[in-house]
């Protein structure tokens, strides 16, 4: 008994230590953060248990509602949630790779990233779902050590479920013909995920789901926030900021119950990212909603399968999220007929696809008119694509307006920029015409026999009307 509480004792006081150093030092945190100094000669049960002085607490959350197993005793490693819910919770689950080990330089990448204001409404969620429990206790000193700082804080949260909570992963159906080494794999990825899911679902606004090796863009809550002002009126389901798996998909959190028992659901049917494309569509929205630059990229070279080499990555990501563009609400028109339902909303928006129009004359146009009139500052507009490159606007103006009438014109324009090779950017634009922008347009002024792809339209504007 003496010896329970000189040990309860002991971890209380260092616990207070530490609390102490990071008061002391919050305001001129350093690169060789103290607490790190402080944790890196102590063992890993140590480390935890002065983290969490009640050691690995079990939380029991009540799942009933999801499925047969009623009650998931979680393992909490490091960190407690906050009693404030965030804005922005982004989970990622990791087990042991063959080869590589990408999760701390993930883990660091999202907060360095992120300004003091972004992370006091963003919490990490870790689960560390790897079947030998010594992996898990060793990654977790890792990581509390290097963050020891924002586990205090309650930005980030290190979870376990154990496998006795787990479905079978044996005798599986090998749908698509896979191995049963990959269908073992994926099936019990995806109710890694679903545990995740189920243990987020009260701690934010809104959840983002990545993979343990991206990096992540700049700022990337404050774009998030911009893109969800943009979706106010839509009934969205997933919007994706990358192409790649199931990096970068936001959801409502509210919706994560549904999610977690649909992945349990169907857990060894199909990969986790076919079973995403599923729950959006069965929430009726049948688009994908994808915005573009991507805020997120694949670093890992070795997938977590196999240890195979994978050098996915994703061509529209962009380092610095902070120059995003606004694209104002506006109303689209061309004078070009469209083919199929390549329609001009494509190249404007977060929809997936682009604008494709047939038959471009001189004389046609493209035309973007606002719901409310901006100071465009900046215009970025892409022809083309990869799949048909030729179907670039070989020559064409663009084109700022004012004063418009009742129809879906301006009576002035004045012409800003001129395409070359199908691209277009222009910049301080508004020193070019004084006073707030109310359409823009892409004028052609060369017949050319190739249809003409609109890839993207990106738009910047500056405070003020």
């Amino acid at each position: 008994m003496r010896c329970s509480l000189k040990r309860s004792l002991m971890a209380l006081l260092a616990a207070s230590f530490l609390l102490l150093l990071l008061l002391l030092h919050g305001d001129s945190w350093q690169e060789q953060d103290p607490l790190e100094v402080e944790l890196r000669a102590l063992a890993p049960d140590m480390i935890l248990q002065l983290l969490q002085p009640e050691g690995a607490q079990r939380i029991l959350r009540d799942t009933a509602k999801l499925s047969a197993l009623h009650n998931v005793s979680y393992q909490l490693l490091a960190g407690s949630p906050a009693p404030r819910k965030r804005f922005l919770a982004v989970g990622l689950a990791s087990v042991q790779r063959p080869r590589g080990f990408y999760l701390l330089a993930t883990l660091q990448s999202l907060f360095s990233q992120s300004t003091e204001e972004e992370l006091q409404e963003m919490v990490v969620v870790v689960h560390l779902a790897d079947t030998d429990p010594s992996w898990n206790v060793r990654v977790a000193a890792t990581i509390a050590q290097k963050f020891t700082r924002h586990i205090l804080l309650g930005r980030l949260l290190l979870i376990h479920a154990p496998p006795e909570f787990y479905p079978t992963l044996e005798g599986l159906k090998r749908n698509f013909n896979d191995a049963e080494e990959r269908v073992r794999f994926r099936s019990k990825q995806n109710v890694d995920y679903a545990f995740l899911l189920a243990f987020a679902a009260n701690l934010s606004s809104y959840y983002l789901m990545i993979e343990d090796d991206v990096w992540s863009a700049r700022s990337f809550l404050t774009a998030i926030r911009r893109a969800l002002a943009s979706q106010e009126s839509s009934n969205w389901a997933t919007l994706e900021f990358s192409k790649l798996g199931y990096i970068g998909k936001l959801y409502r959190s509210s919706d994560l119950p549904r999610l977690a028992h649909f992945l349990l659901l169907f857990y060894q049917e199909m990969p986790c990212d076919w079973l995403l494309v599923h729950f959006r569509q069965l929430l009726a929205q049948k688009d994908v909603i994808r915005f573009k630059p991507s805020l997120f990229q694949h670093m890992g070279l070795y997938s977590s399968f196999q240890g195979t080499v994978n050098r996915l990555e994703d061509e529209d990501f962009q380092a610095d999220a902070l120059d995003l563009p606004d694209n104002p609400p506006a109303s689209l028109y061309t004078s070009m007929s469209i083919f199929e339902n390549y329609e001009p909303l494509k190249a404007y928006s977060s929809a997936q696809g682009y604008f494709w129009g047939k038959d471009p004359a001189a004389g046609s146009t493209f035309s973007i008119v606002f719901k409310h009139p901006a100071r465009v500052s900046r215009v970025r507009v892409r022809t083309g694509s990869k799949e048909r490159p030729g179907d670039f606007l070989r020559a064409g103006l663009l084109e700022l307006g004012q004063r418009r009438d009742r129809s879906q014109h301006c009576s002035f324009y004045i012409p800003v920029g001129s395409f070359e090779k199908g691209m277009l950017e222009q910049r301080g634009l508004e020193r070019v015409l004084p006073g707030p922008v109310e359409c823009v347009r892409i004028r052609v002024t060369q017949d050319q026999s190739e249809w003409l792809i609109i890839e993207s339209i990106d738009i910047w504007t500056t405070a003020g009307t």
